[in-house]
This record gives C-alpha cells, sequence and structure tokens, in this order.
C-alpha cells in the first residue's frame, strides 16, 4: 500500500477542517422563525421574551443532554438506548456533591453558588464518565456494528443501572434545589429572566463551542473523524483508533452526567427513571439534528425547547405532541435531518 493511499484519510479530514464548505444558513433560521412566528399569537411583548428565554434555556440543557449521544452515534455508529442511566447517575452525584456544601449553596453570594455547582457538575462528568468506561467495555462492545442487539442490550444496562441507583440513592424522589443566588429572576422591562436559565444557555454554548473546536481545529478531533472515513488506513499509520474511540464513548457519557447534573437543577428534584424520562426528547433532538451532527443537535434542542415552551402556553393540551410534530414537519422537510452526516 503506497504512503500516499494511507494519508488520505487524514488528509481529507484536514482539508475539509481548513476549507469550508458553503454553509446552509436555512436551518439556523428556522429558530429565530419560530419565534417570530408565535409572536402574534402571544401578544404580549414580555411574556413572548420570557417565554422565548426560557425555551433557549430548556433548549440548552436539552442539547447538554443530547450532545453525548450525538457524539457518540456521529463517530462511532453505536445506538446506545442506555444513555439515561449515565443523566441520572450525574444528577445523583450532584445531589450528594452539593448536599455537602450547605453553606456554599445557602449563601446569597453568585460566586459561591457558582463555586458549589462547578465541583458538582465535575464529580459527576467522571462518575457519569468512568460508568461510560465500564458499558463501553462490557455491554457495547461486543455488539460493536449490530444495531438491533445494541438497542437490546444498552436498554437492558440502564435497566440495571437505575436499580443500582435505586440500591444507592434508594427509590424515592430527591430534592435537588437550586442555589439560593441562582433563584429569582432578573428584570428586562416587563420581562422577567430566571437567573438559572442564563447559567443554562452560557454552559450550553461553552459545550457547543469546545466540541466545535475539539472536532474541527485539534489533532484528536482529525484523527477520530479520519478514523472514522477509514479506520484501518489510520492504524497502519501507528494510531490506536480503537482507544480514540473509547475516549469518545467516555466522553460521550461525561457530557451526559453533565447534562443531568443541569436537568436535575432545572426540575429541583430527582428520581431514578430521569434518564429514561428524557430518552424520547434526546432522540427528537438527534433525528431533527441529522443523526450525529452537533450542529443539527443545537439546531434541533432549541427549537424543542421553543416548541415545548410556546404550547404549553398557547395550547396546554397539544403540549406533548408539539415535539413529535415538529420532528415530523422537519423530515419532511429534510428527511435526513437539518443536518445530515453524508457518510452515514
Amino acid at each position: 500500500m503506497s504512503e500516499s493511499k494511507v494519508l488520505t484519510p487524514i488528509a481529507t479530514a484536514s482539508r475539509k477542517s481548513r476549507i469550508a464548505p458553503d454553509f446552509d444558513w436555512k436551518p439556523l433560521a428556522l429558530v429565530p422563525a419560530l419565534a417570530l412566528l408565535v409572536l402574534p399569537f402571544i401578544g404580549s411583548g414580555a411574556t413572548w421574551l420570557t417565554l422565548t428565554m426560557a425555551g433557549l434555556a430548556m433548549g440548552m440543557i436539552i442539547f447538554i443532554i443530547a450532545s453525548g449521544l450525538t457524539l457518540v452515534f456521529g463517530l462511532m455508529d453505536v445506538l446506545n438506548f442506555g444513555h439515561g442511566v449515565f443523566i441520572a447517575l450525574g444528577a445523583f452525584v450532584a445531589t450528594s456533591v452539593l448536599g455537602t456544601m450547605g453553606d456554599w449553596t445557602g449563601s446569597d453570594n453568585l460566586w459561591k453558588n457558582l463555586l458549589a455547582v462547578l465541583p458538582a457538575m465535575l464529580v459527576a462528568m467522571a462518575v457519569a464518565g468512568a460508568l461510560g468506561l465500564a458499558f463501553e467495555r462490557f455491554i457495547v462492545r461486543p455488539v460493536y456494528g449490530q444495531h438491533l442487539k445494541q438497542i437490546l442490550i444498552t436498554m437492558g444496562g440502564m435497566i440495571i443501572g437505575e436499580e443500582l441507583i435505586k440500591v444507592i440513592w434508594g427509590p424515592q424522589q430527591i430534592p435537588l434545589p437550586l442555589p439560593q443566588g441562582l433563584r429569582g429572576a432578573l428584570l428586562m422591562g416587563d420581562a422577567a429572566i430566571e437567573k438559572y436559565r442564563l447559567v443554562a444557555v452560557v454552559v450550553g454554548l461553552l459545550v457547543f463551542a469546545v466540541l466545535a473546536w475539539t472536532l474541527t481545529r485539534t489533532k484528536l478531533g482529525l484523527l477520530i473523524r479520519a478514523g472514522v472515513q477509514d479506520r484501518e488506513m489510520v492504524e497502519s499509520l501507528g494510531y490506536r483508533i480503537s482507544r480514540l474511540f473509547v475516549g469518545v464513548f467516555v466522553a460521550g457519557s461525561a457530557l451526559a452526567g453533565l447534562g443531568g447534573v443541569m436537568w436535575g437543577l432545572y426540575q429541583q428534584n430527582v428520581v431514578p427513571q430521569m434518564g429514561a424520562q428524557v430518552n424520547v426528547l434526546i432522540f427528537i433532538v438527534i433525528i431533527i439534528g441529522g443523526l450525529g451532527s452537533t450542529g443539527g443537535a443545537l439546531i434541533g434542542a432549541l427549537l424543542v425547547g421553543l416548541m415545548a415552551n410556546y404550547t404549553g402556553f398557547l395550547v396546554p393540551k397539544l403540549a406533548l405532541f408539539s415535539n413529535i410534530a415538529l420532528m415530523v414537519a422537519v423530515l419532511l422537510w429534510r428527511p435526513q435531518g437539518v443536518y445530515p452526516v453524508t457518510n452515514r
């Protein structure tokens, strides 16, 4: 095999990271279009702004939760229906960590509150990542390339994980109150914007920025994308793609743990089944986004968050079905999602 053929996948991935193709802006317009479309029906500008900010914050939290699964499916082609167990584990770990920091969470000082939430996030990500390492080794690895078996075995893994959570923390709902400084709202004219929702937007944007930079601007991301394109050729250069893919799975699990912390604080309580409860939302988001597209997952999550808030306010009885209707509408427009992964 010639050296030029061996270098082909890395060269191609590198070229794609340097030369951006014509970017499709139409999916980005869906978010402001949806917001402007419902404005006349809401009537009040202040109410519309409050609902919009709440929807964007909810969308960012859903994106953090879904980004891990998007990463795993997009780069590893693994359908992990057990993703919810990492979400629940992250939330429960956060309750334990924050429970030991009452002096910090009970303070009115915002910086003290953030310094209490930060270690809870880091510990939750570390624990979820460690579980992800074991999950990949013993559950996912034997069924690589077999989607039906992946669905069945990962769902079984999630059920076992939920039962283990019940053994450690109990089966009952546990409160996870917001730190004192993150409660309440900021006033923008007549609109009230909750402080925690602003924090959620910032965290979501940071997660997206780090993922986009890592996958497109670093050697690690270059090797992973080249390995997806042609694993054998990249391994012939001496790179252990299998280890990189394990790292991807661990990173996806850690992101799910972070999302669990954000979702638990959003709901202000945690239950062992919380991961399974948001699984439907996660899959709606990645289907809308394009099955593996990080940018598409962000658009899908924001659309889902806005749709849930708008329909909950305007037509509460349709709120449960609104996201399904949104997914159907997007797929009728683009059957492969807003940003399809072309090599899927």
